[in-house]
Formats: structure tokens, C-alpha cells, sequence
């Protein structure tokens, strides 16, 4: 899993979320940092509305929490989500010794982007090429 850290700056490099069943997300207030929720049709379920969406907790009875707005949440976006949103970009990862690199080609060369976890290693990249198109 990515860092929370990493998450926001993904998300200020303007990396959108729509979420979908699966994903995970921590609610960005400090009191709930290190809680992590993943919606799911059977608990927290998306609620589309002209006004915005919302992420509903359907039938916890531990929280006194009905919905969340989805500005307020944070995506942590899994490896296989971080390596889709690569598309072509991306060559290949490997692992060394003591670490995982993920390898992708933005502004036309081959770039390595290393970290002790793989999904923090593609979302380096993300966020780089996120960087690239912001520029």
C-alpha cells in the first residue's frame, strides 16, 4: 500500500478518484489518520448526486458516521491501479536486494523510480508523469 503521504501528493498532482468497489481510502482528518476503509457494495457504497459524491457507511453500528463527501477521503490506490494509470508509460519492475524499481518512459527516455514496496514505487512514477502533464 502507498503512503499516505504519497496519496496526497497524488491527489494535489491532480490525480482523480472515482471509487469503485475495492478501493481503499482514509478519511483526511488527523483523528482518523491510520483508519483505512474500503468501499464495498455491502458497506461503504459511492452515492452519486448532482452535488457531488459521497461515500456512504451502510449499516456500520460502530460509527455514528452516515457519509463522507469524497473530497474528504483519500485514495490510496492499490498496485494494479498505480500501474493501469501508467498505461504505455510503463516498462517493467524489478526488484533488487533491497528495494523494487519500477522502470517508465516519460518525456522519452527510461526513468527508474525506486522504494521499499511496490506500490510505492509505481506511485512515484504516477506521480511523475502526473508532474509531466501538469508542466
Amino acid at each position: 500500500m502507498i503512503s499516505t503521504a504519497l496519496a496526497r501528493e497524488l491527489r494535489e498532482a491532480g490525480l482523480a478518484w472515482h471509487p469503485a468497489s475495492g478501493d481503499r481510502f482514509q478519511i483526511d482528518r488527523p483523528e482518523l489518520d491510520g483508519d483505512i476503509f474500503t468501499v464495498s457494495d455491502l458497506t461503504i457504497e459511492p452515492h452519486h448526486y448532482p452535488t457531488g459524491t459521497v461515500l456512504g457507511f451502510n449499516g456500520t453500528t460502530e460509527w455514528a458516521l452516515d457519509s463522507v463527501a469524497v473530497e474528504d477521503a483519500l485514495w490510496l490506490p492499490r498496485e494494479d491501479q498505480l500501474r493501469d494509470l501508467l498505461r504505455g508509460a510503463f516498462r517493467r519492475l524489478d526488484r533488487t536486494e533491497d528495494a523494487y524499481v519500477v522502470t517508465a518512459v516519460i518525456d522519452g527516455s527510461e526513468r527508474r523510480y525506486e522504494s521499499v514496496s511496490a506500490p510505492e514505487a509505481y506511485g512515484l512514477a504516477v506521480l511523475a508523469l502526473l508532474d509531466r502533464v501538469r508542466v
